[in-house]
């Protein structure tokens, strides 16, 4: 015997299915990588390894953490080196 699936639908929700996701910007993880998340449902979406959007799970959310981090790093590196080359 199946069990019959029901699906909770806000307004919120059903407004989406029909007009489409209304996406912005949340976070830059990246220059490439960015978090968006939908203005009524609050559906949140990332960019993946291919450059699509890609529902944000947890594995992708820990992955965007760790990728900004080294991103950030890499980045005050870069203009740490260009400072000091400029000197001499």
């Amino acid at each position: 015997m199946k069990k019959a699936i029901t699906k909770t639908t806000s307004p919120l929700r059903i407004y989406c299915d029909i007009f489409g996701h209304n996406y912005e910007m949340t976070k830059k993880v990246t220059s490439h990588v960015k978090e968006y998340t939908c203005k009524c449902c609050k559906r949140q979406l990332t960019t993946n390894s291919n450059g699509k959007l890609t529902e944000l799970t947890p594995k992708y959310e820990e992955i965007n953490i760790i990728l900004a981090d080294i991103y950030t790093r890499r980045m005050s590196r870069l203009k740490q080196e260009s400072f000091s080359s400029s000197i001499y």
